[in-house]
């Protein structure tokens, strides 16, 4: 499937999934931290599934294409919850 990266990701209809499936990421995570998985393991680990699925799904191409935005995403701030200062 070589078509642009993820159609729905912008699109307001998708919202709640993408809400939903957070809430589960969410919970995954603070099961993994509870039995003594350290965060930045399982983050890591969270990261290469997501985006072997992606890749499964879309192709490497347009994944890489998505990732080579994640730069500036990241230093804007979308990723940000707090400050851990």
């Amino acid at each position: 499937m070589n078509e642009v990266f993820s159609p729905h990701l912008d699109d307001e209809s998708h919202a709640d999934e993408r809400r939903a499936a957070l809430g589960y990421v969410t919970e995954a995570f603070a099961e993994a931290i509870l039995a003594g998985i350290e965060s930045d393991s399982f983050a890591h680990a969270a990261l290469f599934t997501a985006f072997q699925e992606l890749v499964e799904t879309y192709g490497e191409e347009p994944v890489a294409a998505f990732a080579e935005r994640l730069p500036q995403r990241i230093r804007e701030g979308e990723f940000t919850i707090a400050s851990r200062h």
